[in-house]
């Protein structure tokens, strides 16, 4: 028989909603293998010994840059670069971000290869902690009270981990620290995931090289010393790019909120490998300061979720007082219109 308009439209609904579920999941797996890879990180550095942290990082620098290169000639997507030049402001922000990423890189690769692969998966679980921190101390946003006492419960926690480790843990907390000041100059910097990765690889890419080339001089490289050992030192620009293809691709196919509780992998599995591959000892103070951040997550996660559920109520609301007046809509978007120069100069 054949379909009335209401029988196509609802056809048509419904190939949307599987097209839409299948990006999702897809989405979602993408995301779940971008954080799964980060994850696994304290697995992949260990092998470039002999070489020192330094050696790696320089080489992860060279190696990075000459894989984005590579990966934005296949696509042809160079028209991103003639804009960004005549904005200074943008360029210097980048350069500080690729300074921010350095001194992250730099410590992590550090700590793993030292025997801190635990303390470097505290670093990344206090990290959305760090981050709120800066949203109201520099960018004067307000927070929810789950929010503060998440904070507090934080805060809390590195108390009670300085006393467990003896010491302040410095490497937890310049690796959140530098993260979280990473994604406040990309936030203000404005550029997709490989654009930035770009710029601040470029950035980094010639005090790399200049290291690389003063360690050959001084005959302390290890690169060029073995076929394996030089492969992997090169991997590590592949290992560094594909993830955050992933995790681009998955950022545009699934919520936020989705993202927010992916990160989560990533210390996880750090945490897991450094206790069972590593065997690194996790005295009682410890188990109190990880349960104590852990805690502090959960309520962010709770909160966040709670007010994902509470917009798309208000969302569903609004949509059924459209479907019921469309007069106050349309007179609803042509004030929006009118107001809308004002909201881009606040917003450029």
């Amino acid at each position: 028989m054949p379909q009335g308009p209401q029988g196509e439209a609802g056809a048509v609904a419904r190939g949307a909603g599987t097209e839409s579920g299948a990006e999702a999941a897809r989405g979602f797996w993408l995301g779940t293998a971008a954080y799964g890879m980060w994850g696994l990180f304290p697995l992949y550095w260990p092998l470039l010994e002999p070489a020192g942290s330094g050696e790696i990082l320089a080489n992860r620098m060279v190696w990075s840059l000459v894989v984005v290169v590579a990966i934005l000639g296949a696509r042809r997507h160079w028209s991103w670069i003639r804009p960004l030049l005549r904005q200074p402001r943008r360029i210097a922000l980048s350069g500080l971000a690729a300074a921010a990423v350095s001194v992250n890189w730099g410590v992590y690769i550090w700590g793993v290869n030292s025997g801190h692969v635990v303390e470097t998966s505290l670093g990344y679980f206090i990290n959305p902690l760090v981050t709120i921190a800066f949203g109201v101390l520099l960018l004067h946003e307000r927070l929810r009270r789950t929010q503060w006492v998440a904070v507090g419960v934080g805060a809390l926690a590195v108390v009670v981990l300085t006393i467990g480790y003896g010491r302040l843990p410095w490497i937890a907390l310049t690796l959140a620290f530098s993260f979280a000041v990473y994604g406040l100059l990309k936030k203000k910097v404005g550029l997709s995931g490989l654009e930035s990765f770009a710029m601040e690889t470029a950035f980094l890419f010639p005090f790399a090289l200049g290291y690389l080339v003063y360690l050959g001089v001084r005959g302390q490289a290890t690169l060029g010393h073995g076929a394996g050992h030089s492969g992997l030192l090169m991997l590590s620009g592949v290992i560094t790019a594909i993830p955050l293809l992933c995790f681009g691709a998955a950022a545009i196919r699934v919520p936020l909120s989705t993202l927010g509780l992916l990160q989560y992998l990533a210390p996880v599995f750090q945490f897991l490998i450094g206790i069972t591959v590593f065997h690194e000892s996790m005295p009682p103070a410890r188990w109190a300061g990880f349960a104590l951040v852990w805690a502090a997550l959960a309520l962010l996660t709770w909160d966040a979720l709670r007010r994902v559920r509470a917009d798309r109520a208000q969302l569903a609301v609004l949509r059924e007082a459209a479907a019921a007046d469309p007069a106050a809509v349309a007179a609803a978007a042509a004030a929006g219109t009118d107001s809308a120069p004002a909201t881009a100069q606040v917003t450029r």
